[in-house]
Order: C-alpha cells, then structure tokens, then sequence
C-alpha cells in the first residue's frame, strides 16, 4: 500500500472544500422608498402625482415599484380634510412628504415634526410660519418657495399697463388661507400707490366663487385680478368663462390659466418647480437633513399673454408689453 505524503493529503482537502456548496445566505434587498404627496387640489384623473415631478425623480433613478412609491391623497378644496389626509399619509407610514401650497404644507407639518416636508408653492413660507429662514429653514421643512406676494405688486402693475384706464380692480382670492390672504394685502398695498380702487371678493368655499362673481355685475371694475390657489384653480373654467362673457380683462399667476383662455399671467413655471423639488427629495433621500437645505425661489418667471383673448376684449395690448412677454398665445 502506498503511503500517501503530506502535499497529496492537503490536495485532496482543498478539492473537497470547494466541491463542497457554500451556504446560501439571503440577499439584502433594495429600500423602496415610500413618497407621499399632499394637496389641496383636484384629484386627478389617474390619480398619480405631477408627471414633471415622477419624470424628474425617474431620472434620478427613482423606479416605481423598484426603489421608491407614490401615495397621493387631495382635499379638492376641502381645506378642513386636510389634516385628516395628512394624519392618513404619516400613519402608512411614508419616508417623505411632499406638500402642494401653503394648507397642505401647514397641515404636513401639524401632522409630523419627524418626516421630512418638501414644499411646493407655500406662498411666503416664512411669514405663514413654515420655516424660521430661508438659508436654514429649520426643522423637518424646506422646500421651493414661489415668493408670489412680492409678485403681486409686478402682476398689478403689468395688468394696468395692458388696461391703462383701469382705475377699479376687482380681486378674487382665498381669504381662508393665510399665504392668499397676504398676497391680496400686497395688490392693495400696490394699488393704493397706482391710485386705483380695489373691490375685494374674498371666498372661503366653491360656492362662494359664484357670489364673488356676481359681485361684479353690480359693482363693474375696470379690470381683475385672480390670486392662484387649489380653490380658484378648481373653480378657474367658472371665472374664465364669466370674465370673457363680461369682457372684463384679467391677470392670473401662473400660464395655465392663460392657455385654458384667461388674457394674461406672469409667474413661475410649475414644472419647473416640480423638477427642483425632485433634487430636495434626492438629496434628503440620500442623508441630508431638510433643516440644513436653504428654501429655493424660483430663477425665472414668465409673462404669457394670449392675443386672441384680447381682441376678443377689444383691447389693444401695447407693443412694449407684447415684446416684453415670454410667450404669446395666439
């Protein structure tokens, strides 16, 4: 029998040892994160989140079902189930909110001091008590601001320009939101510097729109100015269809107005906002701390104005003003 020397034997173990199968562990899957979406719009249709916001996100290689979902939930102007809507979203519970206007943002941050808030559109987000500053909003909140009350004075102002002879302005806006409210404070504000009177329709609820407008009828202005929020947005085919009717020409804070058939806006883009709210999302996805994240404004506003409208209104836009416009629509 032959003996078998010390090199053979560790040969042979060594062999077996990788014959032999490893153990099986289980792979580590992937965190799906778990986004909601708060506002107080309108439910829409597929009742998915802003496309310019999923196809900013899906770009920064957030897949559905793969590594992040969507849960919206939209008070379609019910501001008082807000807080409801916002309780149902932490309850799930969901990595991040992302919150749509100023009640929706207020309502987030009530409902959690834990989840990060990323904000879209507040209005002035410090002075409704949002954030303690822009360059660090503190807290578990920061966001893209649209900074629409200091608009308000530029707005009134390129309005008049469009209607020089308007001395009477009527205003719609939401006076139960607080961020509304402060922007109707700066067209008052700008028009007593303009010398023009201004007749005040605050509304708290869809029926009240109707009212409001009727108050036109009897007390007729040169001219109206709709300040933007998930009430006046749902209701805007009623004021659109009752401006042209009335032939009262009118300004609005952001295009869709404008291409839906209202004379004129000047305002952000929202897409573009959504897509700027995706980097937030991002960023405090992947460890940053939205305190430490300064509120963002956005860099360009744009000034549409839709020339059919207006030769409809039997009204002559000045050349300066139409030059100056980012976007006609003819």
């Amino acid at each position: 029998m032959h003996q078998i020397d010390r090199r053979t034997v560790m040969l042979i173990v060594a062999g077996s040892l990788l014959a032999a199968p490893f153990p099986s562990y289980p792979q580590t899957l992937a965190k799906i994160w778990q986004i909601g979406y708060l506002s107080g719009g309108a439910h829409p249709a597929d009742d998915r989140l802003p496309a310019a916001l999923r196809q900013a996100l899906l770009e920064l290689g957030y897949v559905v079902d793969k590594n992040v979902t969507y849960t919206g939930r939209w008070a379609e102007a019910k501001f008082e189930q807000l807080p409801g809507l916002a309780a149902e979203l932490v309850r799930l519970p969901v990595d991040l909110l992302v919150t749509m206007g100023a009640p929706a943002s207020q309502a987030a941050k009530a409902a959690t001091s834990t989840i990060p808030i990323v904000f879209i559109a507040p209005g002035d987000a410090e002075g409704i008590g949002l954030i303690t500053n822009m360059a660090r909003p503190g807290g578990n909140v920061t966001g893209i601001t649209d900074m629409a009350t200091e608009l308000s004075a530029k707005r009134l102002e390129f309005l008049t320009q469009a209607v020089p002879s308007a001395t009477h302005v009527a205003v719609l806006w939401n006076a139960g939101d607080r961020a509304m409210t402060l922007r109707y404070r700066e067209v008052e504000r700008a028009a007593g510097l303009l010398h023009i009177t201004v007749l005040p329709l605050g509304v708290h609820k869809p029926e009240d729109i109707g009212d409001a407008l009727s108050m036109m009828n009897r007390v007729r202005p040169d001219a109206f100015f709709v300040v933007s929020d998930s009430l006046t947005n749902i209701n805007r085919k009623q004021i659109l269809d009752f401006a042209a009717t009335q032939h009262i020409p009118a300004m609005y804070e952001y295009g869709y107005y404008v291409r839906d058939g209202g004379l004129m806006s000047y305002g952000p883009n929202m897409d573009d906002m959504y897509r700027r709210a995706a980097n937030y999302i991002d960023k405090i996805l992947k460890g940053a701390s939205p305190g430490d994240l300064p509120v963002e404004q956005p860099t360009r506003y744009y000034l549409l104005v839709n020339r059919k409208t207006a030769e409809n209104l039997d009204l002559s836009i000045p050349t300066q003003l139409m030059l100056r416009a980012d976007e006609v629509i003819q």
